[in-house]
């Protein structure tokens, strides 16, 4: 009897030392062990990276690949750029997906930093937006505002008239929404009268060089800025055809977000880089980019006082804190 019993007491600290070593396994972890808790999140930015929210236009036109080149040069700081339309640029803002946001909508920048999202805005350059169309001019807005040609062009569109046709962004960047506050100006309401105008309005959806690439396809009327426009230039058979008029003014602006919002954001970083974007040095780079390729710059700096007056009013100097 005594080797059985020998067993079974064997037996038993076998599985006493097994429930010793699971417990440990399923226990909590100590406090600096390598489990993440579930509620952490990874910064949108931190460190050597810093991530901008921007616009298509700006990349369509090579200013963005310029800024980074010569930035991360200076600094050693990883710029990562993500070019989308102005409207879901300032949506990555308010989720703190980017520490900052570079971006061409007056109104949608202030509601975002209304809602205390964004902080230390500084106005950077400007250029214009451009109507552009089939050199043949079918709705004949040649010499009218910017306003009378949306009406021209509705009604021709309206009417069917041959040849008309006008492509829109459809994408909430900041062009679609200075062509939606041209067609209001124009008196129409967008959303019952413009969206579904019938077969001559299109949407397409897309950034600014495809949306000139889809106009040039239709032979259709588009809203363009400048900058872009000539950055494509030698891909289209579509000239301008309003270029002039206040309500074709297009600011670009650098907004940081709020780490009051979003701890994990890196104010450091898009405080250091909204301070280089307004140096003289940078206004002066920004202000010769593209003449040499297109014959004009592709955008004006901007400089204190004048960027505080009409039309601009905003603020493009005084140093910002992280």
């Amino acid at each position: 009897m005594r080797p059985n019993a020998t067993h079974l007491t064997t037996g038993i600290l076998v599985i006493l030392l097994i429930c010793a070593l699971c417990a440990g396994c399923t226990g909590t972890a100590p406090p600096g062990g390598n489990e993440t808790p579930a509620a952490t999140t990874a910064p949108a930015g931190g460190g050597n990276v810093l991530r901008i929210a921007t616009t298509t236009s700006l990349e369509n036109t090579g200013l963005l690949a310029e800024l980074e080149r010569v930035y991360e040069s200076e600094t050693g700081m990883d710029l990562q750029f993500i070019a989308q339309g102005t409207g879901q640029s300032i949506d990555s803002g308010r989720r703190g997906d980017v520490d900052l946001v570079l971006v061409h909508a007056p109104d949608l920048e202030q509601q975002f930093i209304d809602d205390g999202f964004g902080i230390n805005p500084r106005c950077i350059a400007y250029n214009y937006f451009i109507i552009v169309g089939p050199e043949s001019d079918p709705a004949g807005i040649a010499n009218m505002s910017p306003v009378e040609a949306f009406q021209a062009i509705y009604a021709a569109g309206a009417n069917n008239t041959a040849g008309v046709a006008f492509v829109s962004r459809g994408d909430n960047s900041g062009t679609h929404n200075q062509e939606k506050a041209l067609w209001e100006e124009a008196g129409y309401d967008y959303e019952t009268e413009i969206m579904d105008a019938g077969a001559w309005y299109i949407e397409a959806g897309k950034g600014m060089g495809d949306t000139l690439i889809l106009a040039n396809e239709q032979q259709a009327y588009t809203l363009s800025d400048e900058g872009t426009y000539l950055s494509f230039a030698d891909r289209l058979n579509l000239v301008p055809v309003i270029a002039e008029g206040a309500e074709l003014l297009n600011r670009y602006t650098a907004i940081a977000v709020n780490p009051e919002r979003h701890p994990g954001v890196n104010a450091e970083g898009a405080a250091d880089f909204i301070n280089w974007l307004t140096t003289n040095e940078t206004k002066q780079m920004i202000g010769e980019f593209g003449a040499e390729e297109f014959g004009k710059p592709l955008f004006v700096p901007l400089y204190s006082p004048e960027c505080t007056e009409p039309p601009f009013n905003c603020t493009c100097t005084g140093e910002v804190a992280g």
